[in-house]
């Protein structure tokens, strides 16, 4: 039944869906009064989401990954999830290197790939951070990092956390529910921890600029993933308005709250979706200004 939904039950089962995409576990918004004594805490890593299944290094939107042979060198079998990650607030640089088809040697140097789950361990998130911190220390690979896990005592000390993370440049946290499975679902076992709300749109088109932005783009015209249709006008650098994001490309956006309409209110461009950048250059097929 999950597998003619899209979705893969893990625990010993096939970690990638028929169609090469990966089934992997997504996360809600953090939201006060649930249970911090359940949860491990983590770094929410700027970079770009990768999935080894065994064989391929994989993007979220199950592109494969042109890393260098050297970097998946003597990776197991065992399916791992984590981020390519360069360092805080270096997300254009990660996504520059990763999108290349011919792998910069030295660009690469720079990659880390942050596991944070075995999607295939039939264990629960507790016994699946021992296992991949035990699969890395073996492998000895320093380019393979472990992601740290933490206990966060109250949603006073997740607040402080989260206050010391911005300030040090990170994006923000995540929770993961100690006692979960591994699930190719968006639920609470997995909950993301920042200083705004984010989300994705698909461009539709682009809206043609005045004054300033004359000849170049004022808007872009978007449709969320439930079909409301909607403008994204702030956040965008000079190049991107000259070459805006091509038609059906996802983006990301933050907003503050809610319409009455549903529609979010103050939405600011933040990027590309990493796996979008990979798969569609920034300006092919770019939307006409009309």
């Amino acid at each position: 039944m999950l597998a003619a939904l899209g979705l893969l039950a893990f625990g010993g089962a096939e970690a990638v869906a028929p169609n090469n995409t990966p089934a992997l576990m997504l996360a809600n918004v953090y939201r006060p009064g649930i249970d911090l004594g359940a949860y491990w805490l983590s770094e929410k890593y700027d970079g770009v989401r990768g999935f080894w299944d065994g064989r391929r290094l994989l993007t979220r939107g199950g592109t494969e990954i042109q890393a260098p042979a050297w970097f998946t060198q003597g990776w197991p079998d065992e399916p791992m999830d984590g981020e390519l990650w360069v360092g805080r607030g270096q997300f254009e640089e990660t996504v520059s290197t990763v999108r290349q088809q011919t792998p910069d040697d030295a660009a690469w140097r720079r990659i880390r790939f942050m596991v944070f789950d075995l999607p295939a361990h039939a264990g629960v998130f507790s016994e699946r951070i021992l296992a991949y911190r035990a699969l890395l220390q073996a492998m000895g690979q320093p380019w393979v990092m472990a992601v740290p896990q933490e206990r966060v005592s109250s949603h006073e000390a997740l607040g402080h956390r989260l206050d010391q993370m911005v300030r040090s440049g990170g994006e923000g946290l995540m929770l993961h529910r100690g006692d979960s499975l591994y699930r190719a679902v968006r639920s609470d076992d997995l909950l993301k921890v920042k200083t705004h709300e984010d989300a994705e749109a698909q461009v539709l088109g682009a809206v043609p600029g005045k004054g300033k932005y004359a000849g170049a783009m004022g808007a872009l015209l978007v449709q969320s993933p439930d079909g409301r249709r909607f403008r994204i006008g702030s956040g965008f650098s000079d190049a991107l308005r000259q070459r805006p994001p091509q038609v059906g490309t996802w983006v990301t956006y933050r907003y503050r709250g809610l319409h009455d309409s549903g529609l979010p209110r103050f939405a600011t461009f933040l990027r590309i979706r990493s796996d979008a950048d990979l798969s569609a250059p920034v300006g092919a097929q770019t939307p006409a200004l009309r």
